[in-house]
């Protein structure tokens, strides 16, 4: 059964945590005609389901469904990544990764599907059997070879649970995320990190992967198209792996001249 505007604005409004009179303050519109809108009292027009859907920072996703509730088409597509109209925006990607060597760079989607590796990707994370659509999620939860090559289990599983849990507010929830944060919940490493209470907290803090006799530390940035409007893009991210220290810098800069 297909869910109202009014049902699904306040649903959205709720997981904002805003009233009716902040969400009208910040959309200038009345708190009067956002009850009016939720109650279906009033019928939007699509520019003002798209307004609301941007104050309230709605996944493109969600907005369609919210265009939909309200009668309308959905104004963002999901194109196939090897699309036409995506293929100089996949190029850049591509490109984005491979100057990233001799350093890892990887393209995950929202649930954590490798989607690209560059080749230090490949070998870093081969070792466990993750290749283009693997999990890192179930990967890093699960999977004995990757979660044994992590000297710091715990502590990266807490930073997950985090990372997850703020992206899960993003989407407005997330099946999926959302059972992978009880998996991280229930594993013993968690458990005994999540109440540790560190007096100083680094700048950064690294992930420390073992590679045969090699311990490398590796910390990551993260890349997203700005200005997303087609789901596919909006749902990837770039993440380049940098080296914290200099035995790991050489480590790469090794595999690099071999």
């Amino acid at each position: 059964m297909q869910q109202t505007f009014g049902t699904v604005l306040k649903d959205w409004r709720g997981r904002r945590r805003m009233s009716q009179l902040e969400l009208g303050l910040d959309a200038n519109v009345s708190a009067r005609h956002i009850s009016f809108l939720e109650s279906g009292r009033s019928r939007p027009s699509r520019e003002m389901v798209m307004h609301l859907s941007d104050v309230l920072e709605v996944p493109r996703e969600a907005s369609n469904t919210m265009l939909v509730a309200a009668g309308f088409a959905p104004a963002y597509a999901a194109r196939a990544r090897d699309a036409d109209e995506l293929k100089p925006l996949m190029d850049a990607i591509d490109w984005t990764i491979s100057r990233h060597e001799p350093y890892p760079a990887f393209v995950i989607d929202r649930h954590w599907v490798l989607k690209r590796l560059n080749r230090p990707a490949s070998m870093l994370f081969g070792g466990a059997g993750l290749a283009e659509d693997s999990s890192m999620l179930d990967a890093l939860i699960s999977d004995p070879v990757l979660r044994g090559a992590i000297e710091d289990l715990g502590d990266m599983l807490v930073h997950l649970r985090a990372r997850l849990r703020t992206e899960i507010s993003h989407l407005g929830g997330d099946r999926i995320l959302e059972e992978a944060v009880g998996r991280i919940e229930a594993l013993p490493e968690y458990r005994q990190h999540s109440s540790r209470d560190d007096t100083i907290v680094p700048a950064v803090i690294p992930a420390r992967y073992r590679a045969g006799e090699v311990t490398l530390s590796l910390f990551s940035t993260i890349a997203q198209f700005g200005t997303a409007e087609d789901l596919t893009l909006a749902d990837l991210r770039i993440e380049l792996l940098f080296p914290a220290d200099e035995l790991t810098r050489t480590f790469f800069d090794g595999l690099a001249r071999a």
